[in-house]
């Protein structure tokens, strides 16, 4: 799984570029602020990981960073440096719309990532908001799934 931690990684790096930049998701996945050697050297898996988050953040951003808003305690989106911004993003991203990761290793990376490129407490920050992006998106999932009273009988019964 090396190529999915680069990947990450390689996701990271585009939508930090894109905040600094605006260009569009397509420019940003064809990795043109990549150095053409490293560019070159990219493999396929790792490559086609990347393109799949860097588009499906930018994409989805508005949701993305109405939620990361919703968990900042006491700060704004604004005010936030691009390396924890990114992080963020693409970790909120992955919390949201990919069920096949675990949680865990998706704050387990984000911490990581962090830690290699942000600020001494910056994996700290990061861990604090997503732990409670996750446990928002576990409790609404958790809901969703409890039929309501107004629930007919049918959809109470089990196939």
């Amino acid at each position: 799984m090396a190529s999915r931690r680069k990947g990450r990684i390689l996701a990271f790096q585009g939508l930090y570029s894109w905040e600094a930049n605006r260009v569009s998701a397509e420019e940003i996945a064809g990795f043109f602020w990549l150095e053409p050697e490293k560019r070159a050297a990219l493999d396929e898996a790792t490559g086609t990981f990347s393109r799949l988050l860097i588009v499906g953040t930018i994409e989805n951003i508005e949701e993305i960073d109405r939620t990361i808003q919703d968990h900042l305690k006491n700060w704004d989106l604004s005010r936030l440096n691009r390396v924890d911004l990114a992080v963020l993003r693409l970790s909120t991203y992955t919390l949201m719309y990919q069920d096949d990761v675990p949680p865990s290793i998706v704050i387990d990376e984000a911490i990581g990532i962090s830690k290699e490129f942000g600020t001494d407490e910056s994996f700290r920050f990061i861990n604090g908001v997503l732990d409670s992006i996750r446990k928002t998106l576990q409790s609404n999932s958790a809901q969703a799934a409890v039929p309501g009273p107004d629930a007919s009988p049918e959809s109470k019964t089990s196939l």
